[in-house]
């Protein structure tokens, strides 16, 4: 932690979202970028593109995003944009909501570029501590966690939108949360494993089994890449429920 300041809030955070014409980062390919940079609260840098995925956008995806395929039919691939969506990764803490389907997503198309995702970065996500402070309330979707705040939600799904509360959402638990950064990613960890133990062991009694999971990603009945901001922030673990729940007419 040599090289990044003691207070997080002292971090410049760059808060990263995709959409995306699916679940998968393998098969699946990214249809929008949203990188917000900010420094002690305040946004000073939005940056957003529209990326042609180079294969047809599901009409799922785009019922759900509204990006079709006339919006990136003029957008860059994503190769075209690699570089400048890698600098603003640099010398960064890392944030989103559902971190892992994120940085899924955005590793694949660096490395699809011949560029790494920056592990040696801090990365924080809002997702964990929404769901440690907010255990009782039943939806611990973005939308959902913005009304509890106060925080506007003008554009869902839509990357630099998402970005921008997460960001918002993050600063707003700050009260909340130990003020050293090393203290605040010890404390992630330990809650991200707890509730990934509670959920193993809901999944498990819901398969009449004993709940054991071999990895981090079974325990969230495959969230950590499975669903992404596009589809489910909330810890609903059957993926044709959560990416039904997703849809506004559902969440009414």
């Amino acid at each position: 932690m040599s090289n990044w300041p003691e207070l997080w809030k002292d971090l410049t955070l760059a808060v990263i979202d995709v959409e995306t014409t699916g679940l998968d980062p393998q098969t699946d390919r990214v249809t929008e970028v949203g990188i917000i940079r900010f420094e002690r609260g305040e946004v000073i840098e939005t940056y957003g593109k529209l990326v042609h995925p180079g294969c047809p956008i599901p009409e799922d995806s785009t019922r759900i995003t509204g990006i079709s395929d006339d919006d990136v039919k003029d957008a860059p691939r994503f190769e075209e944009i690699a570089a400048e969506v890698h600098e603003r990764l640099q010398g960064v803490g890392i944030v989103a909501y559902n971190l892992a389907f994120d940085r899924s997503f955005m590793r694949n198309e660096l490395e699809r570029c011949g560029l790494g995702w920056p592990d040696d970065a801090p990365t924080l996500d809002p997702l964990i501590f929404a769901r440690q402070f907010y255990k009782n309330h039943p939806r611990k979707n973005l939308g959902a966690i913005c009304k509890l705040l106060g925080i506007p939600l003008e554009e869902a799904h839509r990357a630099t939108h998402d970005a921008t509360v997460t960001g918002h959402v993050l600063y707003a638990f700050a009260d909340r949360l130990p003020e050293q950064l090393d203290a605040l990613l010890m404390l992630q960890a330990q809650w991200e494993q707890q509730q990934a133990a509670e959920m193993s062991g809901w999944r498990g009694r819901n398969r009449g089994g004993g709940g054991d999971f071999e990895s981090l990603g079974d325990a969230l009945g495959g969230a950590t890449i499975g669903l992404g901001p596009a589809y489910i922030y909330g810890d609903e673990a059957d993926p044709l429920r959560a990416l039904y729940m997703s849809v506004p007419e559902a969440n009414d």
